[in-house]
């Protein structure tokens, strides 16, 4: 979908419809729609072009993957308050088992994993 914030709410909605769908718990649907509002925000703020949002349930384990057209790995300016920006990462580090940032060809990929017992 083209980087764009008025979309954020488009990929937010999307994921708890679909997560709904697959019966996933409601405190980690929460988290995971947290965690997928506040990368896709970060992908449309930053990532130029295009984005791209993948959800993948392997047993207990959701993944989710944004991929945005940006060309690096942004670094907070020091010209901003911290109270301003910079919480969004905090914040799916904070609900995420795991989280890796890598630089693909197509741009930035963030990963979130969300797991949970049976």
């Amino acid at each position: 979908m083209p980087a764009q914030e008025a979309l954020v709410s488009a990929a937010r909605h999307f994921t708890a419809e679909l997560l709904d769908s697959w019966s996933i718990p409601r405190d980690k649907r929460d988290s995971a729609v947290l965690i997928v509002d506040e990368l896709a925000a970060n992908a449309a703020r930053y990532g130029h072009e295009c984005m791209t949002l993948q959800l993948v349930l392997d047993h207990h384990v959701l993944h989710i993957v944004v991929v945005d057209s940006g060309a690096g790995v942004d670094r907070p300016s020091h010209d901003i308050a911290p109270d301003e920006h910079g919480r969004g990462n905090g914040i799916v580090g904070f609900l995420a088992q795991s989280t890796e940032v890598r630089q693909a060809p197509e741009g930035r990929e963030v990963h979130a994993c969300l797991q949970w017992s049976a």
